[in-house]
């Protein structure tokens, strides 16, 4: 079953179906499917690996991989723009494991029905305690039923920042001395 968070529509939860099974056996996760019209048609795809780290040579895998499948399956009836994407630092919260893997970070999570007059929540994520999404707000800590959410996302902090600069490093996908490199430029053109 497709959690509405990753596919809110109906569309999108065809496509997630589709397009899940291609993303899973190249080694990643989705995160978010979205089927945006506007001007031009665009299919959203967010995917992350397992130990997160997502880059530009993975996106251009699974979107290879996305739309040879998609070619073939030919869900969209119009002409469409195929973007894939790592969830940012800053990402949406889908899956009930995102809840506890990001435990101890701020979040912004919004639900479908108003819970006790409200549907914001602002604080920082405690875990998960069987379906519920539990979170501490300034009144003290709610549990918030998964099925509830109709958005949530973490909250662009420092701390956040840090851990994420972490994790790359550990996973050796964070080359310093690129970041070396592009300080040594900036000064050069300040010289000039």
């Amino acid at each position: 079953m497709t959690n509405d968070l990753i596919a809110k529509a109906a569309i999108d939860q065809r496509m997630a179906e589709i397009i899940t099974p291609v993303i899973e056996d190249l080694g990643y996760e989705l995160v978010r499917v979205r089927l945006m019209s506007g001007k031009t048609t665009t299919l959203q795809i967010m995917a992350d690996k397992a130990g997160g780290g997502i880059e530009v040579d993975d996106c251009a895998a699974i979107s290879n991989a996305v739309s040879a499948t998609l070619d073939v399956e030919d869900p969209i009836l119009e002409t469409y723009a195929l973007e894939v994407s790592s969830p940012g630092i800053d990402r949406p919260l889908t899956r009930l494991k995102d809840f506890d893997m990001f435990e101890g970070y701020e979040a912004k999570i919004e639900t479908t029905e108003l819970i006790d007059g409200r549907r914001r929540f602002k604080g920082e994520l405690a875990g998960v305690e069987g379906d519920e999404v539990l979170i501490n707000i300034e009144e003290g800590t709610i549990g918030l039923q998964f099925e509830w959410l109709s958005d949530a996302k973490l909250v662009l902090t420092d701390d956040l920042i840090t851990e994420m600069l972490r994790q790359r490093k550990a996973a050796g996908n964070l080359n310093e001395d690129a970041f070396d490199e592009v300080e040594a430029d900036e000064s050069d053109e300040e010289d000039n």
